[in-house]
């Protein structure tokens, strides 16, 4: 049987970020993940870095403070996934008053130490560089900093550097059941091959929706605590407006949706907040999903917003701690972790809730809480290292494209910045000694190639066309239904002859 010092049940953000940390800490870890690395929650998030400007209205300032302060640390130890980016809120008095909103950029300015991040204040939106695309009755707004982020690259992005620290992961894994043997658990994984048995001193359940299944069914952990799923819907369509700035629209149910600059061509605009009953596997965002959507943005949009623009949708579902809220809007959105065993028994941590933002703070909280159980488990050290392809000097991404761009001077721009925002400085371990377009071998259109397709299988545990085209890149947006139907005809090829 084989053996571990940590067994963590979930590859999302917040089961990967954990794995990274434990064993940078010389922990030895195994991560099961029942499907691909980030396919469900992880991957179908606003894409954004935030402190959570409309928190700070449900009193959550710790989340806040903790949210902003981790922009800093992701916009350090990730400049090529997460980037800077201004928003934009129009103004309406009948929504929140001047002094209301004032008041909290104020507070989102000053409740974290910002040091990368420009301040806030009010702007005019009837002239450039903001004028384009509103109604001109909106004359006045704010503008604040946040940041983007491409989601599923950060999920692989951490377990990658959580196997260059020993941990081994096994996507496409998922644990049946585990029971308590002593100081120690004996889990059963099931994979494509058969069922085997696992010992781990200690379980970490980051199961996301799945976490409180896993919690009572697979480890026979009776809990009071309860999770709330939450449904939230984005649509993808063509470029709204020029420039690079989000805006962020106050709606009359008190939410706010964003439209964010996507993929240089798109807009996205997301998120709704309905309660999930459903599969949490396969949730799909409905069309009264679409029609709101398209509604909020149209009240601000000088042309209106249809559904039959939508060129993609997607929906994932967020599993809440559930505070007892009736307001599925004012569910906390932080974080509990619930700790079940005592000083004689293998312990076993559950995540509940979490963000994307403060994923890497929850893990070193998590390894906190386990701390007893493993008196040798080296400190903290995820705030200032940064994650691969992250090595660039001052985050400078734009030095680092030019550099690129002079050492590979016969390869296409865009294919240069493409991997540049992927891959980081690995773009040079995926670009390796090509010299030409034809070195890259096949093209399958919106700059995807066969030889970043041969390094996604190869370092980053792809096994499918989705894999490839929705998560380790977003070619999937831009290529036609024929061209996807060629990259999955690739890699049943490539990966038959393994």
């Amino acid at each position: 049987m084989d053996t571990c010092d940590l067994l963590v049940i979930g590859g999302g953000i917040n089961g990967a970020g954990i794995a990274r940390d434990a064993a940078g800490r010389g922990l030895s870890v195994l991560l099961v993940e029942k499907d691909d690395l980030g396919a469900h929650t992880s991957s179908a998030s606003s894409k954004l870095i935030h402190g959570g400007l409309r928190y700070l209205e449900q009193y959550e300032f710790r989340l806040v403070a903790e949210a902003l302060a981790e922009r800093e640390v992701l916009l350090r130890i990730a400049p090529h996934l997460v980037s800077p980016a201004r928003f934009i809120m129009p103004h309406v008095p009948q929504l929140r008053p001047r002094w209301m909103i004032r008041t909290g950029l104020f507070l989102y300015d000053h409740l974290g130490r910002r040091t990368r991040l420009p301040g806030s204040h009010a702007v005019r939106l009837d002239r450039p560089p903001y004028a384009s695309g509103l109604k001109p009755e909106f004359r006045h707004g704010f503008i604040y900093s946040d940041c983007r982020v491409d989601d599923a690259r950060l999920v692989v992005t951490n377990a990658r550097d959580a196997a260059a620290h020993g941990a081994k992961l096994l996507p496409r894994t998922e644990c049946i059941a585990a029971k308590r043997e002593g100081d120690q658990w004996s889990a059963r994984l099931q994979d494509a091959e058969g069922v085997r048995e696992v010992a781990a001193r200690a379980i970490v359940n980051a199961a996301g929706p799945w976490v409180k299944a896993v919690l009572n069914e697979r480890l026979r952990q009776p809990s009071r605590d309860n999770v709330r799923l939450v449904r939230g819907s984005h649509i993808v369509v063509p470029r709204l407006y020029d420039g690079d700035h989000a805006f962020v629209l106050q709606n009359e149910d008190r939410r706010v949706v964003f439209m964010i600059p996507y993929e240089e061509r798109y807009t996205l605009v997301g998120t709704t907040e309905v309660p999930h009953a459903g599969d949490p596997s396969c949730p799909e965002a409905s069309a009264a999903e679409v029609d709101y959507l398209c509604r909020a943005a149209s009240r601000y949009l000088e042309h209106p917003l249809h559904p039959a623009a939508v060129v993609w949708r997607y929906a994932g579902v967020r599993p809440l701690y559930d505070d007892g809220s009736a307001n599925t809007s004012a569910v906390t959105r932080d974080y509990v972790l619930r700790l079940d065993s005592d000083q004689d028994s293998a312990p076993v941590l559950s995540v509940f809730g979490g963000k994307i933002t403060t994923y890497r703070r929850l893990a070193e909280h998590a390894l906190e809480k386990l701390a007893p159980w493993f008196p040798g488990m080296g400190p903290a050290w995820t705030t200032d290292r940064a994650l691969p392809g992250g090595e660039i000097p001052t985050g400078d991404m734009v030095g680092f494209a030019r550099q690129l761009a002079q050492r590979y001077p016969q390869l296409p721009q865009p294919l240069l910045r493409g991997l540049a925002g992927r891959h980081g400085v690995l773009a040079y371990d995926v670009l390796g000694n090509t010299a030409s377009v034809v070195d890259l071998g096949e093209h399958f259109g919106a700059e995807l190639y066969a030889r970043e397709v041969d390094y996604l299988l190869a370092h980053e545990w792809a096994r499918s066309a989705e894999d490839v085209l929705w998560r380790r890149t977003k070619a999937g947006l831009q290529l036609t239904p024929g061209q996807r139907e060629a990259v999955a005809r690739y890699l049943g090829r490539i990966l038959s002859e393994q």
